[in-house]
């Protein structure tokens, strides 16, 4: 059985406004519940603030109702805020699994840590609203890879 199929990464901006994240979340949670249906249980989240905390929270909080839901996270916290820390320790310790690429910040570490997750999905549910930076680079290899790519910023219509 090839788990790709049952398995979904997330990518998107570090930054979004209040109403972004707002209508993110809502849309994210219905396009989550229609994964599950179609058999993905396994969610990969990149571990930086913005899009992909977001992400993990959703499907951490999914868990109640969807037991079988599995989340592995992977992260960087460097230079981040103390209260940004804090948020992802929290979704580290309720994660199912958490993966390290590199154990220190090396220039190309998040690059590694996004073509890890995209190499072991099969669906990327992203939030891209611009054509450069490494959201757009995830994407566009997430695509080159053969991954059903579902946008949340073109489903939010923000």
């Amino acid at each position: 059985m090839d788990l790709r199929a049952k398995t979904c990464c997330f990518t998107g901006h570090r930054s979004l406004s209040g109403e972004e994240k707002l209508k993110a979340a809502v849309r994210l949670r219905r396009v989550i519940e229609e994964q599950i249906k179609a058999g993905i249980v396994f969610y990969g989240a990149g571990g930086a603030g913005g899009f992909d905390t977001l992400a993990a929270q959703i499907v951490l909080d999914m868990k109640k109702e969807y037991p079988q839901l599995r989340l592995t996270c992977e992260g960087q916290t460097r230079g981040w805020r103390s209260e940004d820390i804090a948020v992802y320790e929290d979704i580290k310790r309720r994660s199912d699994k958490v993966v390290y690429v590199s154990r220190e910040y090396t220039p190309d570490c998040m690059h590694r840590r996004n073509r890890h997750l995209v190499d072991h999905s099969g669906t990327c549910i992203c939030y891209l609203t611009r054509s450069t930076g490494g959201t757009a680079y995830t994407v566009d290899y997430a695509r080159k890879k053969g991954l059903r790519i579902i946008n949340m910023a073109e489903e939010c219509h923000i």
